[in-house]
């Protein structure tokens, strides 16, 4: 079996067990995104080690956790970014992809501190800023979606 194909099963099999051990451990999952801008407009993403494509920083919310600390603490762990300010809800969407009972709110960062450059790791392959006109190639649909309803004004949808 090549590399490549060891590689993709293996994240299958990774993403397969999480989403497994989610689905029985809670009642719901629900997660936290982040749409970070800069003051030239660009945008942050970051690649996972685990899954294909360009992705808004986020993750789960764990038991007992406030939004707004897994927000802070996913961009930190990310991104190595602070929120300066309370960031403005975008929106709850759906993400049927991962389960029936998987929710994202997704928040709008303008204001924040980058406390240095992300460091590659276990879960993050790649991370940066990105101009809008020229995304990475392999961003997720999503995260075209989300793009889309907060810069053109595109009619939010219920789905992630």
């Amino acid at each position: 079996m090549s590399q490549l194909k060891e590689s993709k099963l293996t994240s299958r099999f990774i993403r397969w067990g999480l989403h497994t051990y989610w689905r029985f451990s809670r009642g719901m999952t629900l997660g936290v995104r982040a749409v970070v801008l800069d003051d030239s407009n660009r945008v942050f993403l970051i690649r996972h080690t685990y899954i294909p494509g360009w992705h808004l920083p986020g993750g789960g919310v764990e038991t007992g956790e406030p939004v707004l600390e897994a927000l802070k603490r996913e961009l930190y762990e990310e991104a190595c970014i602070a929120m300066n300010d309370i960031p403005r809800l975008h929106g709850v969407f759906f993400n049927n992809h991962v389960s029936r009972r998987d929710h994202v709110i997704v928040y709008i960062i303008r204001n924040f501190t980058v406390a240095g450059p992300k460091v590659p790791d276990r879960e993050i392959a790649e991370a940066g800023f990105f101009p809008l006109d020229r995304l990475p190639e392999g961003v997720s649909a999503a995260t075209r979606r989300r793009l889309a309803e907060i810069l053109d004004g595109e009619p939010p949808r219920t789905a992630w």
